[in-house]
């Protein structure tokens, strides 16, 4: 990175200043794929504004000389009570996307979880790392590729695995029309070469850019547009309680069940045997019109009392928006576009810039309502 982008990089404070540089930085159609949703975008939309209107107390004459945002999930300690979720083609971001986000999460003291439908693949960021990460898992039709991938992350060292069960289908993204999210990267040349930089980190750099963990399963593809129409046929509409559970009972471990909107689908996922549940509208990118995710949260945290961890994501940009979901009650939250634009704007650094940014935040929230850790959120009084 040059001087001026170093320069613009540290000036970065929120997570529309790495919107902005990422939008700079990234080919037209990969910057909208990141920031677009499904249909209309307004449950996207709903996910940032309804949190935001989540209101804090703020409470005085506490002694907050000492505060601690580390927590523990799963058995799991972390230095904040945030992970990186699973994000799709976070390899293009930057060079081998996900192999430097792992780092930065590392560094950060949180989990990273790594999507199925990464660049990179989970042998070669477990390998990068000398450990596994969390490994996000899609229930496909294929069922010869499914126990492919179990087999191979169970043999990657993988301890959580985060079932996702809210795609049986794929969202209709107009984004991702209108800007071409198909082909090869070098169908879109005039987006590529207007971005030097990427396409020398990336384009040029950072090969092979495939789904790096399902590259096996879907020997003939050579572009994009193979991977995607494999996955259109693939994602599996009978995906059921029956199928969830059998994934719970052949894990030899924590199995979170992520894509959780109603009281309803929580006591089914308790039911399949989930080890915790991740409330969460797939940030707005499957179904427009449903509801944000902070709205639905506290119900579904009153049904699951407590018997599992409760994780959340739908708009957390901030600190303050961490805290806003732990006051709601969630135990923590997972990221997805915030540290996507961060890894695009600046790599590993600008992801770690981020990282640290987003760890003070939460601890002065936390400081200015009285919070001395990260429990205390759940059960300050009115």
């Amino acid at each position: 990175m040059d001087r001026g982008g170093a320069r613009r990089l540290s000036r970065a404070a929120t997570v529309d200043d790495y919107r902005q540089l990422a939008r700079k930085r990234l080919p037209s159609f990969l910057f909208h794929y990141v920031d677009g949703a499904a249909g209309d975008e307004r449950t996207a939309r709903a996910n940032l504004s309804d949190l935001a209107n989540v209101e804090l107390r703020q409470r005085t004459m506490i002694n907050v000389g000492s505060v601690s945002t580390e927590t523990t999930v799963l058995g799991q300690a972390m230095k904040m009570p945030v992970g990186l979720g699973p994000v799709g083609l976070a390899g293009l971001m930057a060079r081998r996307g996900e192999v430097q986000a792992f780092a930065a999460a590392r560094e950060a003291g949180i989990p990273f979880c790594l999507s199925t439908l990464g660049v990179c693949s989970l042998e070669e960021v477990s390998e990068a790392a000398g450990e596994a990460p969390w490994f996000q898992l899609y229930h496909f039709r294929d069922k010869h590729v499914m126990a492919e991938l179990l087999s191979r992350t169970r043999e990657a060292g993988v301890r959580v695995l985060v079932l996702t069960v809210d795609v049986p289908v794929s969202g209709i993204r107009h984004r991702d029309r209108r800007h071409g999210l198909t082909g090869t990267i070098w169908d879109h040349a005039p987006q590529v070469l207007s971005r030097p930089r990427w396409c020398w980190d990336v384009a040029m750099n950072g090969r092979p850019l495939v789904f790096g963990s399902i590259a096996r399963s879907v020997p003939s593809a050579t572009k994009l547009g193979d991977f995607w129409g494999w996955l259109s046929r693939n994602f599996d509409p009978t995906l059921d309680l029956e199928a969830v559970a059998a994934v719970c009972e052949s894990w030899q471990g924590p199995v979170i069940v992520k894509g959780i909107m109603s009281r309803h689908d929580a006591r089914k996922a308790l039911d399949a045997g989930a080890s915790g549940i991740v409330v969460s509208n797939h940030g707005g990118r499957q179904l427009d019109g449903v509801s944000s995710s902070i709205t639905v949260l506290q119900n579904i945290v009153s049904e699951v009392d407590g018997k599992v961890p409760v994780l959340f994501d739908g708009g957390i940009r901030s600190g303050l928006d961490v805290v806003r979901a732990l006051t709601v009650g969630a135990d923590m939250c997972l990221l997805g576009r915030a540290w996507t634009f961060a890894l695009a704007a600046g790599g590993k650094a600008g992801l770690s810039q981020f990282l640290t940014d987003l760890q003070a935040q939460i601890a002065n929230a936390m400081a200015l309502t009285g919070a001395v850790r990260v429990g205390d959120l759940k059960i300050a009084p009115p």
